[in-house]
């Protein structure tokens, strides 16, 4: 197939998933806080306006556990992670 075509078809799924809700974009500033090594845990939760103990509350996750997993004390279970990733409506890869 010609690469041209599947260019555009990839382009087409990204703008719907885009538009259904399914996908987002992320400003800039927020990437290049991630480029530049903060962690994703705490650029995430600022993106969506939550504080620690918001993200303890719709996650279920200790408080202490979201600064320590934060400030890379710590790096939580699998277990923790995916709880942290569905609070904030992410996938689990985009906070690792």
């Amino acid at each position: 197939m010609d690469k041209a075509i599947t260019d555009l078809r990839a382009y087409d799924r990204a703008k719907v998933a885009l538009e259904t809700g399914d996908d987002e974009l992320l400003p800039a500033e927020y990437v290049g806080r991630i480029i530049a090594g903060e962690n994703p845990l705490r650029v995430w939760r600022d993106v969506r306006g939550m504080t620690q103990m918001a993200l303890a509350d719709a996650s279920g996750v200790n408080r202490v556990q979201i600064a320590n997993i934060e400030s890379g004390i710590k790096a939580g279970s699998v277990a923790t992670v995916k709880k942290l990733a569905e609070a904030l409506n992410i996938t689990v890869d985009e906070l690792i």
